[in-house]
């Protein structure tokens, strides 16, 4: 009879378990809340690499700071491994972009919370009335908020305000360096604008792979036109493509881009089909959508990837960029190294 009871009580056990969504395999780690590594730091994890370059600009000494996806791994398409989900639940602190850009990792999110980790989705930051909700978007918003330096920052005093609760020591610096983060933004967004103003009026037209670049036209006075919709899932149909050319060959748009984390296919076929119509269109430059550059470098990082996108559009559209680039000056001596 003890046999039976013992069985009886770990299969009860094993099911208590599965029902909380916690596995009993090794990879699993246990539901309660992990410690802090020391009373003044917190491990966080964030699901984009321009999230982990916030985090570790706020989060500052405390932060030790681990991104899932790497240089080029696109958000959209992005299923957790086995590996992910023992990182989410071996950390303080989870940071994801929401908004549905992490579709595919929302389960992975629930399971880290009912583990009793804080999980902060900085899209929170932003009021319904200032997303975008492309047509044929199934009424989803567009993620890319962190295209616009203004939101970006916004989404900064958020990530600041909830790390706060987490380690109440380090409120103050956490307030100061989101203050700092915000200045940042605010003198890349005018650069920006400046190197956005030269383009020509008539050629201030944005086509890319993907609709990403929703916040950033807005923002900067572009109108963007896209092959795909906000999400990469999405497919562009022939008509889709056949439109787009018509437009560059009648608006006589000069270059089209590439991203990092597209397939160039799409974009290589506008170029072929307006070639066609007897209008030469170029691509302008590879731009970072999704994903950022190559870790160490200046493209590496948040106002880095914007500075890249920025000049290397204001470039292949007829525009000029200024004396030193768009990069804040405090951030140019260390890319220039």
């Amino acid at each position: 009879m003890t046999r039976v009871h013992d069985l009886r009580r770990t299969i009860l056990l094993m099911l208590v378990a599965f029902a909380s969504g916690v596995g009993l395999s090794g990879c699993d780690k246990p539901t309660s809340a992990p410690a802090p590594t020391s009373s003044s730091q917190l491990r966080i994890v964030t699901t984009t690499p321009m999230l982990g370059d916030m985090a570790r600009r706020i989060g500052g000494p405390s932060a030790q700071v681990t991104s899932l996806l790497g240089e080029g791994v696109d958000p959209h398409l992005y299923k957790p491994t086995r590996t992910d989900i023992a990182t989410l639940l071996d950390a303080d602190v989870i940071v994801t972009n929401g908004l549905f850009l992490e579709g595919r990792m929302q389960e992975s999110f629930e399971r880290a919370a009912a583990a009793g980790r804080i999980v902060i989705n900085v899209g929170e930051a932003l009021p319904e009335a200032e997303l975008l909700h492309p047509a044929g978007a199934e009424a989803h918003p567009d993620p890319h908020i962190w295209m616009d330096p203004e939101l970006w920052a916004r989404c900064g005093d958020l990530f600041a305000d909830r790390l706060s609760l987490r380690l109440p020591s380090e409120t103050q610096g956490y307030r100061d360096r989101a203050k700092a983060f915000t200045a940042l933004a605010m003198e890349l967004r005018s650069n920006a604008q400046i190197a956005i103003d030269s383009i020509p009026k008539d050629r201030r037209q944005l086509v890319t792979a993907h609709d990403a670049f929703g916040y950033f036209g807005r923002r900067f006075g572009l109108e963007v036109h896209a092959i795909q919709g906000i999400s990469t899932e999405s497919e562009a149909g022939l008509a889709d493509l056949e439109k787009l050319v018509s437009f560059l060959v009648e608006k006589r748009i000069p270059a089209v881009f590439v991203e990092s984390t597209v397939s160039p296919r799409t974009i290589e076929a506008l170029v072929d089909g307006a070639r066609a119509k007897g209008h030469v269109v170029a691509i302008g430059g590879q731009l970072y959508s999704d994903s950022m550059g190559k870790a160490g470098t200046a493209d590496g990082t948040w106002p880095g990837m914007i500075a890249h996108n920025v000049e290397t559009i204001t470039k292949a559209l007829g525009g000029t960029v200024p004396e030193g680039g768009v990069l804040p000056k405090e951030l140019r001596s260390a890319a220039q190294r």
